[in-house]
């Protein structure tokens, strides 16, 4: 494999590549399919080596989510490739024609396929590009190489296997970050096994199967949670589910035509070029396409579900709105959720046999593995980090390396930041970038190994 060519932190120096990628979810897996198809026209004297490095020991997208009849929210053709580069060999309708399953899928008469087809699909095309990626390797460190003053070389620090293990230096040109999301609970909750983030569903549900639970809690009132309820429901006949939010119900996402335009690659040219006050009011008004709205098909199902039960006088399906979980306190087999009313501020304690909070996600932020390197980069008056166009990290002049961040940047670069729908297109511009700013001087490159020529 071509994690070969790091070396080790005795010293030595490590062979240079011009893209190291720090995470290998989806973003930096069409960047890694990007230049495979660049690589593939280019010829040895263009290639870009890059080399990709993943704390996880496979790929895996949102594993404990991966609920069986749940569909993606993002037409198929928000692939990792299409709108890029519509005849690549990529592409999800090429995943299909490789399975055997293209005629059915178009019989299906779908633009949003099973969340599990669509992960099948990110696994298939990781496949084909394994050569380029380091699995089991966490990124604790990107340290600038400081020659007559200017950084000339950022060193990625990697740990991989046992922690007395000595940590992997990979050298690069340029890193790109794609940091990916982080579980986000309420203040003061830590997780557990009675206590879980809606991240751990599938792991979590399966190992009470055997407990026979009487009672789950939902907390949360987004696609998540509604899903979640919807499952939990229909996995434990005879545990009552109650889904708490302080709203009346849950909220249908705006996915009409014209309001899908916020997520055009078009879109990210105005969101980018508009004033910071224009950009609040278009993030107030399109945030119902993404945040906190639930499908309209879900909410009537459960809607179905809670009158059917109210007809046959059963309430196994219990909407506690406009009420917040003020309280969680673990007991030795059970846990035990205050509910208070927003309106009257009456409590109710249910006793359950699991919490889960499906209160969303966080962005991780980029710079805090950049350690040293982080004085190099430029700030706006909010703190944030300043962003080009080229989701280039703006930065000193003295820094000749390139930090380029795939998330993160919904601050410069709109509401597509930390979604899929754009994700072929920033792919694309970030390769232009990186082989515009490269030095054509003669210097230590990192062996043909690494070249992204992949396997297609």
């Amino acid at each position: 494999m071509s994690q070969v060519l790091a070396s080790d932190a005795s010293g030595d120096e490590p062979p240079v590549f011009d893209l190291v990628g720090i995470g290998f979810g989806p973003s930096n897996l069409a960047m890694a399919v990007a230049l495979t198809e660049h690589n593939a026209k280019a010829g040895i004297a263009g290639a870009v080596t890059a080399h990709f490095l993943e704390r996880q020991h496979r790929f895996g997208w949102h594993r404990g989510m991966l609920i069986e009849d749940a569909t993606m929210q993002v037409s198929f053709l928000k692939d990792l490739v299409s709108l890029r580069n519509p005849a690549s060999e990529f592409s999800f309708l090429s995943y299909l024609h490789s399975k055997g399953r293209l005629v059915d899928f178009v019989n299906h008469k779908s633009l949003f396929p099973l969340r599990v087809e669509f992960h099948d699909y990110f696994e298939w095309a990781a496949e084909k590009v394994d050569d380029l990626v380091s699995y089991g390797h966490e990124v604790v460190a990107v340290r600038p190489v400081v020659r007559d003053g200017a950084v000339v070389y950022l060193d990625v620090v990697a740990k991989a296997g046992a922690c007395s293990d000595p940590a992997v230096v990979y050298r690069a040109r340029n890193v790109v970050v794609a940091p990916g999301l982080e579980p986000c609970l309420p203040a003061g909750i830590r997780s557990s096994a009675k206590i879980w983030h809606s991240h751990e569903l599938l792991y979590r549900a399966e190992m009470l199967r055997r407990r026979a639970p009487s009672r789950f809690v939902v907390v949360g009132a987004g696609q998540s949670a509604a899903e979640i309820v919807a499952y939990l429901h229909e996995q434990f006949p005879r545990a009552q589910v109650c889904a708490v939010f302080s709203r009346y119900g849950y909220s249908p996402a705006d996915d009409s035509p014209f309001a899908n335009r916020v997520f055009d690659p078009a879109a990210v040219d105005d969101y980018f070029t508009a004033p910071e006050a224009v950009k609040q009011r278009l993030m107030d008004y399109h945030r119902n396409t993404n945040y906190s709205v639930v499908d309209l098909d879900l909410i009537e199902e459960l809607y179905r579900r809670a009158y059917q039960e109210r007809v046959l006088g059963v309430e196994r399906l219990r909407m506690m709105n406009l009420a917040r979980v003020t309280k969680v306190v673990e007991t030795a087999d059970r846990v035990q959720a205050t509910v208070t009313s927003l309106i009257t501020g009456e409590t109710t304690v249910l006793d359950a046999d699991a919490v889960v909070y499906a209160t969303g996600y966080r962005a991780q932020d980029p710079t805090d593995l950049l350690i040293d390197a982080d004085r190099y980069c430029r700030r706006d008056e909010q703190g944030r980090l300043r962003v080009a166009r080229d989701y280039r990290v703006v930065a000193a002049p003295e820094m000749r390396c390139g930090v380029y961040l795939q998330g993160g940047t919904e601050h410069s670069h709109g509401i597509t930041s930390s979604l899929l729908s754009n994700t072929a297109v920033r792919a694309g511009e970030i390769l232009r970038s990186v082989v515009a700013h490269r030095d054509d001087a003669p210097v230590e490159r990192a062996g043909l190994a690494a070249t992204g020529t992949g396997h297609a």
